[in-house]
């Protein structure tokens, strides 16, 4: 009588079987996460370049809706806070906002920071929006952290004003670029106030926080439409 060999595996066959598909299923794994972490940076760069294309166009649409009142500025810098007194955005008619730009720190990041007021049509509800605004740049309550926004990490953001065909450092009454610029950190006192200048362009300087998409230095100018229409 003849054994004929079983055609099925061998024991030792099948535990190389099984290590190698082991090793395949963990290099497979890792080429899966490591994917993934890639895409998911990409998805972060992404959101941080959104987050400051956004930030940047709602900075010049507040300074573009600038409006004017008797006896109240519409845009002043006081070493701290960037205050404007804008239009509405729903158009002709309607009342008026209170905007202010600040940086603060949270949880030890500084963040640039945006605060707009409820629409206003009373001279004394804009009077005291306007020092409303002041204070929350340095203790905001409550109500005032409602009304805020955080929007791109900062280490520093600096503004020029362009004035006499310079651009000069907003609490100097000389058109002259050498003052040094006005500057705005996370602590120190605020610079005299340069209530009632309406220059005819802004600079911003803006220090973008290391591990951001986009950091270091970003300038952005923005002029007077009524400046930009005449050249």
């Amino acid at each position: 009588m003849k054994h004929h060999p079983s055609g099925g595996f061998t024991l030792i066959e099948l535990l190389v079987a099984i290590s190698l598909m082991a090793l395949m299923a963990v290099l497979s794994w890792r080429g899966l996460d490591g994917i993934g972490r890639s895409q998911a940076q990409l998805q972060q760069r992404s959101d941080d370049v959104q987050a400051l294309q956004v930030t940047l166009g709602q900075w010049g649409a507040d300074l573009d809706a600038m409006a004017e009142q008797p006896n109240l500025p519409s845009l002043d810098w006081d070493g701290r806070v960037l205050r404007v007194l804008r239009r509405s955005a729903a158009g002709d008619g309607a009342g008026l906002h209170v905007v202010a730009w600040a940086m603060r720190s949270v949880n030890g990041v500084g963040y640039w920071m945006r605060w707009q007021s409820p629409e206003l049509r009373a001279r004394g509800e804009l009077d005291l929006a306007w020092k409303r605004a002041q204070i929350w740049a340095q203790t905001p309550s409550d109500d005032d952290r409602n009304l805020e926004v955080r929007t791109v990490p900062l280490d520093a953001w600096q503004i020029y004003y362009y004035r006499e065909n310079a651009w000069t450092h907003p609490q100097s009454s000389e058109g002259t670029s050498q003052s040094p610029p006005a500057q705005s950190g996370t602590s120190g006192a605020p610079a005299p106030t340069t209530a009632g200048v309406t220059p005819d362009g802004v600079r911003l300087v803006l220090n973008l926080s290391v591990g951001q998409a986009i950091s270091g230095t970003l300038t952005r100018d923005w002029v007077r439409p009524v400046v930009g229409a005449s050249k």
